[in-house]
């Protein structure tokens, strides 16, 4: 075994295999990878084998999609066969509910570039005549996907790398990993130590044992995960065709065709969870664990309803075997914060669906410094403190035990609740609040009528919250409106170099002493980062705030590229609450409560400013994501009761009401304000997303400066618009296409229904070539084309004068 590596991979599965390949392929072909025993010996020998194409979120279904035409590729190149089945995959629906949500995904896999069709019933038969079809409304078909040979799958990407140079080491298992600073990482194994620039946790079934190997907990959980496979099939003796895969969502199963019989699984409602003290370094490679059928019985009885032929089926085998969970279902990978050429690539739970798409991204990010678009839907950056072990532990089972269920867009499920919340948590509780949850925190999303129940029915079109909404809006217009902010992340930056630290770091122009500037953070490709809201308190001192369930994905960038002599970043989110208020009174207000008049001369629009609010010292600046005259207050966290409590007293005198987030979001939308994760993302650059505006090109030195005028000096190829549109009882969400006539043009980002303007509205991206004036337009709600136009200006206020008044 040779002493030195650019990058070390630990475990042989489809993932590990994977992210060599690629590695090697980008052209780093000094790497290896470390397998305890043999290739596949975790949980890819007894995996299933499917590839899908299905997927709710636009990331995972572009990598998915990567995966799948990558098959072909790499069995031709290694000489190795994978064992392709191309059968093609059915999603049925027996409900509305479930039909309306199949036609919804159907619309978006047009933006996505999948291939799907929306089947009837009777076709649905012709494909899978074993099927009683009698309860179902029709299926979502994708052609391209099948199953195909675990062993021959991990081998194929094994071979190709070793073609491309990289290095296999089997029945060698690691034993420590010791970091050595700014060279990178000692990899001690049974045959000995291996210097390495980076490390890549790609173990599986292990990836907590070797994460804690570095110090850090990654959040996952093994799961146990039964399948069955039944007896030969008289129906299947003679059939010319294979069947298609089929996932069985309401009936809660999944099956697919096994030569002559038939391969049956299901999510039971009673998760078990495998190995939680750790997983034993013993598991073996033909190891299975015990079966209970008993827990099967009700999926199964579904599953012999729908599939009369398994009621006279005998079964040949049961596997029950674990795979590795997150609290999300989606994988981590990516830097692991915090530790230095530490990557992880694990919690794959679907990794004959995802792996060729996981080393793909993983491989880009290691060699060139980011990955081609975004993929923060599986970055490990997405958890923080929050998630405890007992937070993964209960959320990983719910995510189990809710996995053939519909996720509404309005619904928040219930494990590891309530994890984090604001100092004014039960006051807002009093007040009849419902909440959602962000990065561990319990967030206002609006208040429910007094004497009725604080609870949002799921649903996928307006909920019951639609009228208690549209009065937050428009007391927010009319009034003032108090809206917690305490869950928006807060980063305090200062030191004798923080302003050249951040000059750096930030596109945007730095704000003078008592004032605030939306700055926007590039990567070194030009894409978005953040759109960070810069305040400064003194020459030496700012104040970052953004969206909060970017607080680790932020903090392992400023750690990468603030930190130093003479400049200190604190992530302060939680010892520092705060207040906004919105609307035509709340000057009126805010100047009661520092007892003096906060009008323009004093108080500028985007100025800020350091008071006292009755008890509360206080940090105030005048911004508006609203639309409205706005001020956000920021407070040390013991403080803000006391904020919360003078507001309160006087919220009758000026008309204030309490808001949450729906409302926010529908505020914003008629001034056609972008968020992060929609219109804003590591996706779009500051000219396509029309960010550029905020950019200070004439700096010596940011971050993606020359990537940034490289992307001026063009014209974009798509632009971004709000459009209002002619929906009734449901509103776009987001990756809906937009058409022109029978041509597509451009998809959704987000929507909502404007309460003001009393106009369904949508944000999204056009091509360049559509003009506003555009009058064949429309955009696919629910599986329905419905008429739009594009605003030529805001729904409300289109000069901004409320703002700044």
């Amino acid at each position: 075994m040779k002493t030195h590596a650019r990058v070390a991979v630990i475990g042989g599965g489809v993932v590990g295999c994977s992210v060599l390949y690629h590695l090697a392929k980008l052209g780093w072909s000094d790497v290896v990878l470390f397998e305890r025993k043999e290739l596949t010996a975790g949980s890819s020998w007894h995996a299933a084998g499917g590839f899908h194409a299905f997927n709710s979120d636009p990331a995972m279904s572009r990598l998915q999609a990567y995966t799948m035409a990558l098959y072909p590729k790499i069995q031709e190149l290694s000489g190795q066969d994978v064992g392709i089945h191309v059968t093609g995959g059915l999603l049925l629906a027996q409900t509305r509910e479930r039909w309306d949500f199949l036609r919804a995904d159907w619309a978006r896999h047009r933006v996505l570039g999948l291939n799907t069709e929306l089947l009837s019933p009777a076709e649905v038969r012709a494909l899978c005549p074993i099927m009683d079809v009698s309860r179902i409304r029709g299926a979502l078909y994708a052609p391209d996907e099948g199953h195909l040979d675990p062993y021959g799958a991990t081998h194929a990407y094994a071979k190709s790398a070793r073609l491309e140079g990289a290095e296999i080491y089997r029945q060698t298992r690691v034993l420590g990993i010791e970091s050595r600073g700014n060279s990178g990482w000692r990899v001690v194994t049974e045959r000995g130590s291996m210097d390495c620039e980076h490390v890549v946790n790609a173990a599986g079934l292990w990836a907590r044992e070797v994460g804690r190997m570095a110090g850090v907990d990654l959040p996952l959980v093994p799961m146990e995960h039964h399948y069955l496979i039944t007896d030969d099939l008289p129906e299947l003796e003679h059939a010319t065709r294979e069947l298609p895969g089929i996932l069985d969502l309401d009936g809660e199963i999944y099956l697919r065709q096994e030569r002559k019989s038939l391969l049956l699984g299901v999510y039971e409602k009673d998760a078990t969870p495998w190995a939680v003290a750790g997983t034993p370094w013993d598991y073996g490679e033909t190891e299975l664990l015990p079966p209970d059928l008993d827990r099967l019985t009700d999926s199964l009885e579904k599953g012999f309803q729908r599939f009369p032929s398994l009621a006279n089926a005998g079964i040949r085998r049961i596997v029950n075997g674990p795979f590795t969970f997150t609290p999300d279902g989606n994988p981590l990978v990516g830097p692991v914060p915090g530790l230095r050429n530490y990557w992880a690539a694990c919690g794959v739970m679907a990794g004959f669906s995802q792996g060729g798409g996981v080393g793909l991204a993983l491989a880009q990010w290691i060699t060139a410094g980011e990955p081609d678009g975004d993929v923060f839907a599986m970055d490990v950056g997405r958890f923080g403190a929050h998630a405890t072990r007992r937070y993964v532990l209960d959320k990983g089972r719910e995510f189990y035990s809710r996995r053939f269920q519909i996720a509404y867009p309005n619904e928040y499920w219930p494990a590891g609740r309530p994890s984090k919340t604001s100092a004014v948590h039960a006051a807002l509780q009093a007040a009849n609040a419902v909440f959602g949850v962000s990065f561990g925190f319990e967030v206002p999303l609006y208040f429910a009528p007094a004497g009725q129940p604080a609870c949002e029915l799921p649903s996928l079109r307006r909920s019951n919250a639609f009228a208690q909404v549209q009065a937050e809006c428009r007391t927010a217009r009319s009034s003032v409106a108090v809206l917690d902010i305490s869950s928006f992340a807060k980063y305090e930056v200062r030191g004798p170099r923080a302003a050249q630290a951040l000059n750096h770091l930030l596109a945007g122009r730095l704000p003078s002493v008592g004032r605030v500037r939306l700055t926007p953070m590039l990567a070194h490709s030009g894409r978005l980062m953040g759109d960070l809201v810069t305040m400064r308190l003194a020459e030496d001192h700012f104040r970052l705030s953004g969206s909060g369930y970017l607080q680790t994905w932020h903090m392992r960038w400023f750690t990468e590229h603030l930190q130093g002599e003479g400049v200190d970043v604190r992530n302060i989110t939680d010892s520092c609450g705060g207040l906004a208020l919105i609307g035509p009174r709340s000057r009126a207000l805010l100047s009661h409560l520092a007892g003096a008049d906060l009008g323009n001369a004093v108080l500028p629009f985007m100025a800020l400013s350091r008071m006292d609010l009755g008890f509360a010292p206080a940090w105030v600046a005048r911004l508006s994501v609203s639309g409205e005259l706005g001020y956000e207050i920021h407070v040390d966290t013991p403080y803000l009761s006391a904020l919360y409590a003078a507001v309160a007293r006087v919220s009758g005198e000026f008309g204030a009401l309490n808001i949450g987030m729906y409302a926010l979001n529908s505020l914003r939308l008629e001034k056609c304000f972008g968020i992060w994760s929609r219109e804003y993302s590591r996706d779009y650059t500051a000219r396509m997303s029309g960010l550029d505006r905020f950019v200070d090109y004439g700096k010596a030195d940011f971050i993606g400066r020359e990537a940034a005028l490289d992307d001026r000096a063009r014209t974009p190829g798509q632009r971004l618009v709000t459009l209002a549109v002619e929906a009734t009882d449901a509103d776009a969400s987001g990756y809906e296409p937009i058409w022109s006539g029978p041509k597509r043009v451009g998809f959704v980002t987000s929507g909502g229904y404007g309460h003001c303007a009393e106009l369904s509205l949508a944000m999204g991206y056009v091509q360049a070539s559509v003009t506003d004036e555009q009058e064949d337009l429309s955009v696919t709600i629910l599986g329905e084309r419905r008429k739009c136009r594009i605003l030529q200006c805001a729904a409300v206020d289109p000069d901004g004068a409320r703002m700044r008044g």
